[in-house]
């Protein structure tokens, strides 16, 4: 075949994609009224794993498993626009890594609404202002997020997914050599996530602590002699060009964050389940409590403590394990668990993210 020819077999499927879609669209709009009269939650991240386990499953290329994902990522948040527009509230201002991530997983046919703080996205779910909140859990580099672990002991949100986001850190400025570059506005955390970097190309640089990534870059694009570290999105937001990318010290730091709902996802045969609880100030009782897990063969992926902020040293502690709540092994875990804790909260069972 010529390349006419390709192009015109191009436009041929083109045509037949546009058919096709519409035709998904529209069925989606009668599981919108469907759900709509019986009141059922329109995100259903359950019913999304299965479709891209589906999807991937089917492909055999050339296309990648990540652009097959990105593809229908998009393709559902707009067939869910057509069922219910979803608004999502996220740790702000725009352009940050937690605006990244909630687009990665609502697509961008969902409305955001960034907020100041942590507390203020569990606040507008729990308010009915937003369907959904994005809030960050836990970093491979730093650790856990404790605002969001402390906010839970006061909601009654559960976790209905999660997503991990890559963090890649870039160097925004008007400079086009690095030797120009005065001043360097950034936040602390990507500051220390790219100390060794910095070590190396802009060792005399001034730093100037900024509120935000985003605020960083917008401090920087004033003055030609300065530059900020913050994600492309901020780039293309501010306007600020990339001088370099990648200037993380560690190229495989990313961040977990959570979804925030009241959805009671249904198990998918591969979930994880948050719990919250708290023993006796005694020797042994934390064992004797996680012992649960081990005796019933239930892998523990995370654990944290945090303060009650009601007795001194008293702790509530947080744990992931894989598994649904309903799964046979974690439903007698968890009990076993009620025996020996003071307290227990199932803070949600949801499809565990790769």
């Amino acid at each position: 075949m010529s390349l006419p020819e390709w192009r015109e077999e191009i436009d041929h499927i083109d045509e037949e994609v546009i058919a096709l879609l519409n035709h998904r669209a529209e069925l989606a709009q009668k599981i919108g009224h469907a759900k709509s009269k019986t009141r059922s939650h329109y995100f259903t991240p359950e019913r999304e794993h299965s479709v891209f386990q589906r999807l991937l499953a089917l492909n055999e290329g050339p296309l990648p498993s990540p652009a097959i994902r990105a593809i229908y990522k998009e393709i559902i948040s707009a067939c869910l626009a057509l069922e219910k527009p979803l608004s999502v509230a996220f740790l702000g201002p725009e352009g940050t890594f937690s605006h990244l991530a909630t687009i990665a997983k609502f697509g961008t046919s969902s409305a955001f609404h960034p907020t100041a703080t942590i507390a203020e996205v569990f606040s507008a779910v729990e308010r009915n202002t937003v369907d959904y909140g994005m809030v960050p859990v836990e970093n491979s580099w730093a650790g856990v997020v404790p605002e969001t672990l402390d906010t839970f002991t006061n909601s009654n949100l559960r976790v209905v997914s999660e997503i991990f986001q890559p963090i890649t850190h870039n160097l925004l400025t008007h400079a086009t050599r690095l030797e120009d570059v005065k001043r360097l506005y950034t936040h602390f955390q990507p500051l220390a996530q790219c100390r060794q970097w910095l070590r190396n190309h802009l060792p005399n640089v001034e730093e100037i602590e900024a509120s935000s990534t985003v605020k960083a870059a917008e401090m920087a694009a004033n003055d030609p002699t300065s530059a900020g570290i913050a994600t492309t999105l901020a780039s293309e937001r501010v306007g600020l060009p990339i001088l370099c990318d990648h200037i993380e010290d560690n190229p495989n730091n990313r961040t977990r964050f959570l979804v925030l709902g009241y959805n009671e996802p249904e198990p998918t045969g591969k979930d994880k389940t948050s719990i919250m609880f708290s023993v006796q100030n005694k020797a042994g009782e934390l064992v004797h409590a996680l012992n649960a897990f081990q005796q019933h063969e239930v892998n523990m992926t995370m654990i944290e403590s945090r303060p009650t902020k009601a007795e001194a040293w008293e702790y509530y502690f947080y744990i992931d394990v894989q598994g649904h709540q309903r799964d046979g092994n974690v439903t007698k875990a968890i009990n076993l668990l009620k025996e020996q804790s003071l307290f227990v909260r199932v803070l949600g069972s949801y499809p565990e993210a790769n």
